[in-house]
């Protein structure tokens, strides 16, 4: 399938954490959006990789993209290799996406910096006419956008999501295996549901997804960046290029 934008995700549920305000917004805007995720996340706390697999395609069918694979490859492993690239090429190449979203390349999850680094390289080497993927035709997207994960980064530019913030929390509350349990009865100032219970089963391992925080800690950041642009909501991104625009999209920014 041609897609306009693919977003590579080091987790299944990473995309939704950091970027699909964004990538909903380019599915409302007629775009065909997929997602590429490199890992099972078999090394999650909670959850199994049935239940994961479930969640993943809720939460897909919620942000209404075109496209979602899973390369399967070790979680908290990932390796910039021959391998690994390979499989990340024949998926460039399969979806020829015009624009690639990766993690940013610096980050304190080590699987985050290698799916970053590998993503930058898989990229550039899908336009080698000599590495051969059977009938797979070359293609190197035009811009590698990097999403924000844990540590800051310097900010090329901010995505308005006030109009999509909260499609994104419906597809973040696909994962009942992985955050804290949304409750339906009280609503905070943002109009996000605070949470009532927890997720069962609750004998497993409590984490900082699961608790109240980390809720907080997502609204404040969308907060944040949206704040920064005059708007609710808002995700960053990053580009290593100069960015290109025109004179008029000037009163625009």
């Amino acid at each position: 399938m041609k897609l306009d934008a693919l977003f590579v995700a080091t987790h299944p549920d990473d995309i939704e954490i950091t970027s699909a305000g964004t990538a909903i917004k380019l599915v409302n805007s007629g775009k065909k959006v997929g997602i590429i995720d490199l890992t099972r996340g078999e090394l999650s706390t909670r959850g199994t990789l049935q239940l994961r697999q479930i969640e993943t395609e809720r939460a897909s069918e919620v942000m209404c993209i075109h496209y979602r694979k899973n390369l399967k490859l070790p979680d908290g492993n990932i390796q910039n290799n021959l391998s690994a690239r390979i499989k990340l090429i024949k998926a460039i190449r399969e979806t020829k996406p015009e624009i690639l979203f990766a993690p940013f390349p610096a980050d304190r999850h080590p699987d985050h910096i290698d799916a970053g680094n590998l993503t930058r390289t898989a990229a550039f080497l899908s336009g080698l006419r000599k590495i051969k993927t059977g009938s797979l035709e070359l293609h190197r997207p035009r811009k590698i956008y990097y999403y924000r994960h844990a540590y800051d980064f310097p900010v090329s530019f901010i995505v308005d999501i006030s109009d999509t913030f909260r499609k994104k929390i419906k597809a973040l509350e696909c994962y009942e295996s992985q955050f804290y349990k949304q409750g339906r009865n009280k609503k905070t100032s943002a109009g996000i549901v605070s949470a009532s219970r927890k997720l069962k089963p609750a004998d497993e391992p409590e984490t900082y997804l699961t608790s109240r925080l980390f809720w907080q800690d997502l609204e404040t950041r969308a907060r944040f960046f949206g704040f920064k642009i005059g708007v609710e909501f808002g995700e960053p991104f990053f580009c290593y290029n100069d960015i290109k625009i025109d004179a008029g999209a000037l009163f625009e920014i």
